[in-house]
């Protein structure tokens, strides 16, 4: 174990140095409280063996201190010679696991120890599957927000994205605005060359959406089917007709063929957006179905390409 022994005494720091040494332990020495808590601070300890009685800082208000630092509870125990009843329970109360008294019997030292290494171990144990769990549940929480064909955030992430980011620039009063995409005559593409093709297309598609859309606080996910949607906080309608349209060019340029999309033979997209700064919270429906009737308008006019709700009023 790594252990942090803290004792005024330098004949007893060598004594409990030596005889712990020769268990197969590293330890640390302290000749009072406040180097114990910087100690403490600087090293990761399995156990600390304090002594009570001490110039600075005693151990009780050591251990008190420690107590309150620790994310990790690390055995603590204390020696003295005063081992009367009051003065083990003000030891435990203070935060103090167990009390061995002074003088050390070699004998109890080596059994102590002995059980504080099993502790040890299961400490170990426990923070190693702690950080496996945390490390799954990350992964179960992407997951979770991840739509599972495309890799883009789902449509509850996107709900929740949207609801935060309008509420937050009702706060700022500044724009939000949302594009809404989908993928012209899809059902022929489905159709013509089947769902697993039809699948390669979307996650190509998503791809180059995920590439074009660059800042951090943007948020690109699937809405739902063949339809696509992004979410681009600060910025006014103007910003989002230019990244639609730049969304656009670039699938188009990489030209997925696509025999059953009329007057292109390539996958092209219909794209609408709209941008407002939103004066009540609970009106981004409005925003979204602004978007949404300008992607119907753009599918009416010929498809391939991008419409923008101009009268759009909050």
């Amino acid at each position: 174990m790594n252990i942090l022994l803290v004792d005024d005494t330098r004949t007893e720091q060598q004594i409990m140095t030596a005889r712990l040494a020769d268990m197969g332990h590293d330890v640390v020495c302290s000749s009072n409280g406040q180097e114990a808590i910087d100690q403490y601070r600087q090293y990761d300890f399995d156990l600390v063996l304090m002594d009570v009685i001490m110039p600075i800082m005693d151990g009780h208000e050591a251990a008190r201190r420690i107590r309150c630092l620790e994310d990790d509870w690390v055995p603590i125990i204390f020696l003295s010679g005063r081992t009367d009843p009051d003065d083990i329970a003000a030891g435990i109360a203070a935060g103090g696991d167990d009390y061995l008294s002074k003088p050390v019997n070699e004998t109890v030292l080596a059994a102590k120890m002995t059980a504080m290494q099993r502790i040890a171990a299961m400490r170990h144990q426990l923070i190693e599957v702690s950080y496996e769990l945390e490390k799954v549940n990350g992964e179960l929480q992407k997951l979770a927000s991840a739509d599972g064909l495309t890799g883009l955030a789902n449509r509850r992430i996107l709900d929740e994205y949207m609801d935060k980011e309008y509420k937050r620039a009702v706060r700022g009063k500044y724009p939000i605005a949302v594009i809404m995409i989908d993928l012209d005559n899809f059902k022929a593409y489905n159709d013509n060359y089947g769902h697993i093709a039809g699948d390669s297309c979307l996650k190509k598609v998503s791809k180059v959406l995920k590439n074009t859309v660059q800042r951090p606080e943007d948020l690109v996910g699937r809405y739902g089917g063949e339809e696509f949607c992004v979410i681009l906080p600060n910025t006014n309608l103007e910003g989002s007709m230019f990244v639609a349209e730049r969304i656009r060019k670039e699938v188009e340029s990489i030209k997925i063929p696509h025999s059953g999309n009329t007057n292109h033979s390539i996958v092209t997209l219909s794209v609408g957006t709209a941008s407002h700064i939103p004066v009540q919270k609970n009106l981004s429906n409005q925003l979204l179905d602004a978007a949404d009737k300008a992607l119907y308008n753009a599918k009416m006019a010929g498809k391939n390409m991008v419409v923008a709700a101009n009268d759009l009023n909050p």
